[in-house]
């Protein structure tokens, strides 16, 4: 049985809500039709309000607030989730449909799998009267959505806990309605505690070597990875799709960063000391290490090796996309004679990471992961009042002024937009430009990215390879087809046809690179981060404009302009509100080991690399002598 809760405009039409509107909007059709296809019960549940008799909740009649009033259109459900005959359509007042029980039982199902908004109140009571009632509960976790994050982290932890099932909606849909049972490699829980054990007590030992030996077998990495390079990146290629110029590139900088990382432990500040008082750094113990699939060497070593030179021990899950490329770094440390209780891997999706954190032994974690990861990593961490670092993805502008150099700018937005076809987080998202250089800044970006080399990952000269899965190229192109419905324009440099794969590379997903102007900030295609091969414009009619529309979104990673002024330079890096500037260049990638993290909610704790290493992977112990 599918129960559908509160998806109606005035709730959907919330600019909070995440994930956006349009997501939840396709994901519970896309289950509303899977479960019609079946001929499976579904029940429609909605507020709705009556102004005679006033039959608000208090809070509502308390800030005179008219929601879901029975015949507006806010009350209504976006067509495509409207009900049809045959459909059980309930009304209720506050958080609880009284007689959803009840209805449900007149079906003979034992499961329910529930999607609607919003996941910390309504959704949250309709999972407690199922649950309480006796069923199997599930509920569907991109058809869901809610205006405070960190309450549906806290939501959903307590439900899991609880035997409760939070999965995407394709993956409920296949196991529902076609009994598909879920894949993938996990971690089980005695193997976790085992490997959390014996982190804990190796701990105690690492601490107590020093720093030599650490940054010696740290040093041990440099040379295999650089002879590892070229099978790495071929790994990289195959298995996530990323070109392989990009996967050899990555490799290489992780060897280069390990060696900064070590010359600057061995400078390691002085602890303050004299008759009475001595303060000194001490590790955390066991860190907890949770790390994406688009740089699967650089961002985790970028983690690791700070982590153990800190005196720490690392359990490190990877996504489960790159899992086999964090088995061969594992391996790697063991032929270089890292001890096996140093470094080990966590492997499985969202659930073996809410496993992880779940550990007694863990003493701080560090993510790189989308937002919604991030918040229910952010409130394990608050609970447990555990050291929290995050990198959390970004949605970075670039600003092009009339004096800037155009020719220049086109060829670095195009390539920091769709090389590695947009998957990664400081990729140059959006472009502002003002609006009497617009159309020759697009003429410029649409032959500097239709001269881009698109095609077989495994070709050197390969910069636009496919994306990591089909999974991900429909969430995409879906964000884009909403963006052409609310009226954007688009243009696709390379031709709107996938790109025609190889026998070798026939497993991957192709979206082809597009360029969409936007007239509106506030629509979805501006404000979330598409992680795709997807540019989006918007035109400024003054330096104030572009300096709000820069700043105009919920991330903060990364923001370049591209001028010649010193006057507006000086502007731009004093007011662009992100963690990492730049001028006259991409927005795209980072130099070695300098700190790199971003405002906003882009990130949260002290940023990654640099000095600031010693201050997430220390803490501070004052001793009176």
């Amino acid at each position: 049985m599918l129960v559908l809760v509160d998806l109606q405009n005035d709730f959907l039409g919330r600019a909070d809500l995440r994930p956006a509107a349009g997501v939840i909007i396709e994901r519970a059709g896309f289950l509303l039709n899977a479960y019609r296809h079946h001929a499976m019960p579904v029940i429609h549940v909605r507020t709705t309000v009556t102004k005679d008799p006033d039959n608000r909740m208090a809070h509502w009649r308390r800030d005179d607030r008219w929601t879901c009033v029975e015949g507006s259109d806010g009350h209504s459900p976006p067509p495509s989730l409207r009900e049809i005959e045959g459909e059980k359509l309930l009304h209720k007042q506050g958080f609880a449909a009284p007689r959803l029980v009840e209805e449900a039982r007149a079906h003979a199902s034992s499961k329910v799998l529930i999607a609607g908004v919003m996941t910390h109140a309504c959704v949250r009571q309709a999972v407690l009267d199922f649950f309480q009632a006796g069923y199997e509960v599930f509920v569907a976790e991109d058809a869901t959505g809610s205006d405070d994050p960190l309450h549906v982290a806290s939501t959903r932890r307590f439900f899991e806990e609880r035997g409760v099932h939070f999965a995407p909606s394709a993956t409920l849909a296949a196991r529902l309605l076609e009994g598909k049972p879920p894949g993938g490699r996990m971690t089980d829980k005695p193997t976790l505690r085992t490997l959390s054990s014996d982190a804990s007590d190796f701990a105690r030992e690492w601490r107590r070597t020093d720093l030599a030996h650490r940054t010696g077998l740290a040093m041990r990495l440099v040379q295999p990875l650089r002879e590892r390079a070229e099978a790495l990146a071929r790994q990289m290629a195959v298995e996530i799709g990323k070109p392989v110029h990009f996967g050899q590139m990555e490799v290489l900088r992780s060897a280069e960063m390990i060696e900064a990382i070590a010359r600057r432990f061995v400078h390691l500040e002085t602890p303050a000391e004299n008759a009475v008082i001595k303060v000194r750094r001490k590790p955390h113990g066991v860190v907890a290490i949770i790390t994406p699939w688009n740089n699967p060497v650089y961002i985790p070593l970028g983690k690791i090796i700070p982590a153990i030179l800190a005196g720490n021990t690392v359990l490190w899950k990877p996504a489960p996309e790159a899992a086999s490329i964090a088995r061969e770094i594992m391996a790697l440390t063991r032929q270089c004679g890292w001890p096996p209780a140093l470094l080990q891997v966590v492997e499985g999706d969202a659930h073996a990471g809410r496993a992880l954190l779940s550990q007694p032994e863990i003493g701080a974690v560090t993510i790189t992961a989308s937002s919604g990861a991030g918040y229910e990593v952010a409130e394990v961490c608050a609970r447990r009042h555990l050291p929290f670092q995050a990198e959390l993805g970004g949605n970075n502008a670039a600003i092009v002024w009339r004096d800037a150099d155009l020719n220049l700018a086109a060829e670095k937005i195009a390539a920091g937009a769709f090389e590695m076809t947009g998957q990664r987080c400081t990729a140059n998202r959006r472009v502002i430009v003002h609006e009497s250089i617009m159309e020759e800044l697009m003429r410029l970006l649409i032959e500097k990215a239709a001269a881009m080399s698109w095609g077989d990952p495994l070709d050197p000269n390969t910069r636009i390879g496919p994306m990591v899965s089909a999974t991900q190229r429909d969430r995409v192109d879906l964000l884009v087809q909403r963006a052409i419905r609310e009226g954007c324009s688009t243009f696709y440099p390379l031709g709107q046809q996938p790109f025609i794969t190889s026998d070798f590379t026939g497993s991957h997903s192709w979206l082809a690179p597009v360029v969409i102007i936007c007239p509106d900030p506030g629509l979805e295609i501006v404000q979330e981060e598409t992680f795709g091969p997807v540019l989006v414009v918007q035109t400024a009619r003054d330096w104030e404009h572009a300096l709000a529309l820069c700043n105009g979104v919920s991330q903060g990673l990364a923001a370049a302009l591209f001028s010649t002024s010193a006057d507006l330079i000086r502007s731009f890096l004093d007011e662009a509100q992100a963690g990492i500037l730049k001028i006259n260049a991409s927005t795209s990638d980072a130099m070695v080991d300098v700190p790199f993290g971003g405002w906003k909610a882009s990130g949260s704790g002290p940023p990654e690399h640099g000095s600031h290493d010693l201050d997430f992977f220390t803490r501070i112990q004052t001793v009176y002598l």
